[in-house]
């Protein structure tokens, strides 16, 4: 390869990851908003429509369920149809059922709005996923993911103190956790339409890229796809491929930690001590800071060793030892602190395991492989909360709950070093 080429394709590596990943970022942010809104409108809308921590765990966690069921035939779709008009599809109908979550009155209208939400938003995340390997050679993704997947903590950084202002919101007879799931949704369905407009499906349409450029990124990833040699090549063979299903149990374990923490941890803090809203919005945003940066550092640092597994499983029994600390019910400063040791080890591990299976699969064993990981991963983010509230009700505090998820991260740790 001559140094005139690799200055060509680090040119336009660089100029698409400045074109997707801020765009991307900002379609992320607005998924994962409206998916975990749900935690901050709870501090005032579980008394408000006489919901017991039960009702709020199962309807937080209902949401991956309608997400699992719909997950494959979705991601199947977006390769079959092109990332663009899937994509706005599914933000402009997670917009409008979002922002109808403040219409909701009872257990039922809750679960189902949940359930749909759910159904409105499978696809999107792998989608995402997959819709990156169009554009990046496996070398790249480890440091483009975490510069993607900062969307993650970067949405309750932004939301958190979002939120809780809304919280204290009254205007005509609409509740403050009203206007929070009408000003949160809205916007994703109006962003939804502008994805019309910016994404691409594929480097070969692409009107913003020049015809060089276009040649330079599809030869590139061309040689890419001949070097990985995947073990699938068409979706049957991803569903069936046993590494999938081990990379879809360690996700699972994951995304308990994840969700299970996420969604609750707006009400575990308001448990600390007599705090306003908007104390509870900065003191849930500051783990999230730290994740931010800790999930960008860690991923940058595992691309440059190219080493995988041990970068995915520190993060995640470092997580685990922060959220067993915190069960323990220590003085608050203690907790929080546990607290957020475990948030920034479980948002570390995150770009390090979506490259672990890119190797296995392309096209639509590609499509058919992270939709199907993603699925079995989801149920834990169904477990996780409904687990925290279950717990909550029949014990009175988190302290089972917290140590619940310490558990589910320490085997997500040691599963990922058996891959």
């Amino acid at each position: 390869m001559t140094p005139s080429t690799h200055i060509g394709e680090s040119t336009v590596l660089r100029k698409v990851a400045w074109h997707l990943i801020p765009f991307m970022g900002l379609l992320y942010i607005l998924a994962f908003l409206d998916r975990v809104n749900i935690g901050f409108a709870a501090l005032t809308m579980n008394a408000d429509l006489a919901f017991s921590a039960s009702v709020f765990g199962n309807g937080a966690g209902i949401f991956f369920l309608g997400y699992v069921f719909f997950e494959v035939p979705s991601n199947l779709m977006l390769h079959k149809v092109g990332a663009r008009r899937w994509i706005a599809r599914i933000m402009i109908c997670w917009g409008v059922l979002s922002a109808g979550m403040a219409f909701i009155r009872t257990p039922l209208n809750y679960y189902t709005m949940r359930f749909l939400l759910g159904v409105a938003e499978a696809g999107f995340f792998p989608g995402m996923i997959l819709y990156l390997t169009y554009w990046f050679p496996s070398q790249q993704r480890t440091r483009i993911l975490g510069s993607f997947l900062v969307a993650l903590p970067l949405a309750s950084v932004i939301g958190a103190p979002v939120s809780t202002f809304l919280l204290d919101l009254k205007v005509g007879s609409l509740h403050g956790w009203q206007w929070l799931f009408l000003l949160e949704g809205i916007p994703a369905a109006v962003v939804g339409f502008v994805v019309l407009c910016i994404l691409s499906d594929r480097p070969d349409s692409a009107i913003w890229l020049n015809a060089d450029e276009k040649r330079v990124l599809i030869e590139l990833l061309a040689r890419d796809q001949v070097a990985q040699s995947p073990q699938s090549r068409t979706a049957s063979q991803a569903l069936k491929n046993p590494r999938v299903w081990q990379f879809g149990l360690v996700y699972f374990a994951l995304l308990i930690g994840l969700y299970g923490l996420n969604l609750w941890l707006p009400q575990i803090i308001q448990n600390l001590g007599a705090l306003t809203h908007r104390e509870i919005g900065v003191l849930t945003l500051l783990p999230n800071l730290l994740a931010a940066a800790a999930m960008n550092g860690w991923a940058r640092h595992s691309g440059a060793k190219n080493e995988r597994r041990w970068h995915f499983a520190v993060p995640a029994l470092m997580a685990a030892l922060g959220l067993a600390t915190a069960s323990q019910l220590s003085p608050p400063f203690v907790v929080f602190v546990a607290l957020t040791l475990g948030a920034v080890g479980i948002y570390a591990t995150l770009p390090i395991f979506w490259t672990l299976p890119a190797e296995l699969f392309q096209g639509a064993a590609a499509a058919a492989g992270y939709a199907l990981i993603n699925a079995i991963g989801n149920v834990g983010g169904y477990l996780g909360p409904s687990l925290m509230g279950y717990f909550k009700d029949t014990l009175g505090n988190y302290s089972v709950g917290l140590g619940m998820l310490a558990l589910s991260l320490a085997l997500t740790g040691l599963l990922a070093l058996r891959l």
